[in-house]
């Protein structure tokens, strides 16, 4: 027998024991008069003085450290980030409840009603005078709850990783708070949020593999929706103007630090502005965003600090000049506007994909500060206006943080029959062979026929400003279950059949 298993069956006969006093190892309801970290908040500055008359709370959470000594002892109990101490003494609880307290273990979680104190100390405790049980650990707790750094183990028990590591636990906090701000500050300004189909019979919006399901009754295949923004286009064509989403999308693409197949995107559409009014907009979003998830528009990411309160704009063209890896032969504007230029110095099809090529190259690792690059080739932006004086550009810009993309905006293409050569252009690319280009969908098309306001739209990745502002390095680290590989059977199952029997 291992030493877990032996960990295990010890843990698994203190049920009995515990069920012996009269208490249920997996126990009921507790109303609790304060959360530890409402107590901490409003009595943590208080003296012992100040405590009395005397303050009772009922108060719950997990056993972080235990500290039996003879007649009395100590706990510390953890919720919400925060731990409270609690001071247990024989002679304030009844027997079994004393019993009880030599039977806990790191890790339980009880409850205990009593008064706050100052321990000689100083420090803020509970002194109890009722115990009960609420949930019995069977595992044990990382080792000394110095946190948990397997990162596999992170990852796939999110739940031990909660437990173990405030840091984790304050990540996801954070990011609650940027997904509010965000919605907040869209409702502020009129938008509704609107929910559209993560199934569809045709998958468009953006340039991507899908992943296919199939639909038994219909009998048909379905995709997991790449993007919302076909059908978010459609509630504009229908009047209404400001809507917006935080969706869910699926790319059947390769996974990264900055990639999962799975992942949340807030898509927003504005009917009459353009890209030049969402690039004004997004700077306000994302710097009030900043304010409220962090407290600071300056915000510190792999040892630099990000200024929210400066973005810099270029278009796409200035910035493969300004970037271009030797200064002695940087390109002058003529030279990247001349096609036979570019595709000298790519192996790209066309023009505009060369341009896009030379820019993932040598200018978006760059982009270190917050940045807006606008002005796109229309080959790789089939969704988008084509800019009036370079029919060959489109109006889009893009959001860059930390060298990485987190936004993607333009003025909406809103004439059926461009539309409709656009489509065509994209099936032209996936008959060369590109698997994400864009399909004809028919009824888009025909909903543009119906009239769709001057349009601005605009996705931001939830998960990768998560990680800017959270200072993390991977994006498995600002999701709670990223996509991992499976694991295989767990013994532990099968451990617990053995006790059972």
């Amino acid at each position: 027998m291992s030493l877990e298993q032996e960990l295990l069956k010890q843990r698994h006969a203190r049920l009995a024991e515990i069920s012996k006093l009269g208490f249920k190892p997996y126990g009921q309801r507790w109303d609790f008069t304060h959360t530890i970290p409402e107590v901490l908040r409003d009595y943590g500055q208080k003296t012992a003085e100040e405590l009395e008359p005397k303050v009772t709370v009922r108060i719950c959470g997990r056993i972080q450290t235990l500290r039996p000594m003879g007649k009395a002892g100590f706990a510390h109990l953890i919720q919400g980030g925060e731990r409270l101490q609690i001071y247990v003494r024989k002679d304030s609880i009844s027997p079994n409840e004393f019993d009880l307290f030599k039977l806990m273990e790191i890790g339980d979680l009880i409850g205990a009603e009593g008064y706050l104190f100052r321990t000689r100390t100083g420090e803020l405790s509970v002194h109890v005078e009722k115990l009960t049980f609420l949930s019995k650990t069977l595992l044990s707790m990382p080792e000394k709850w110095h946190g948990l750094e397997d990162v596999e183990i992170r990852y796939r028990q999110r739940y031990l990783d909660l437990i173990a590591n405030n840091e984790s636990r304050q990540v996801f906090v954070t990011r609650a708070k940027i997904i509010s701000s965000l919605r907040r500050q869209l409702e502020g300004r009129g938008f509704i949020e609107v929910e559209t189909p993560m199934m569809q019979p045709l998958y468009g919006g953006a340039t991507a593999r899908p992943f296919i399901t199939h639909h038994n009754t219909l009998d048909i295949d379905l995709y997991l929706r790449i993007a919302p923004e076909l059908y978010l286009k459609r509630l504009v064509v229908g009047g209404l103007d400001r809507v917006y989403e935080i969706n869910r999308n699926f790319r059947n693409e390769g996974i990264s630090t900055h990639h999962n197949p799975e992942f949340t995107m807030l898509e927003f559409y504005q009917a009459y502005t353009d890209y030049r009014g969402l690039m004004d907009f997004t700077v306000e979003l994302l710097q009030q965003t900043a304010l409220e998830a962090t407290g600071s528009l300056q915000v510190s990411f792999e040892g630099q600090t990000l200024d929210f309160s400066k973005f810099r704009r270029m278009s796409m063209r200035e910035a493969v000049i300004e970037f271009w890896p030797d200064a002695a032969t940087a390109p002058t504007m003529e030279k990247v506007k001349n096609p036979d230029w570019l595709l000298h110095h790519s192996d790209k099809t066309t023009a505009g994909e060369a341009l896009v090529d030379l820019f993932e190259r040598y200018v978006e690792p760059n982009l270190i500060q917050p940045a807006i690059v606008y002005d796109y080739p229309v080959e790789v932006s089939p969704l988008s206006k084509n800019k009036p004086d370079e029919p060959e550009m489109v109006e889009r810009f893009e959001i860059y943080l930390a060298g990485m993309e987190i936004g993607n905006a333009y003025t909406e293409l809103n004439d059926p029959q461009e539309q409709r050569r656009r489509f065509e252009m994209q099936l032209a690319m996936r008959e060369r062979g590109d698997e994400e280009a864009h399909q004809m969908d028919g009824d888009y098309v025909r909903a543009l026929c119906y009239g769709m306001p001057p349009t601005g739209g605009e996705g931001i990745g939830i998960d990768r400003l998560t990680m800017v502002l959270t200072n993390s390095r991977s994006i498995r680290d600002v999701i709670l279950f990223p996509l991992l590989k499976p694991e295989g059977p767990i013994s532990l199952v099968e451990d617990l059949r053995a006790l059972e029997g």
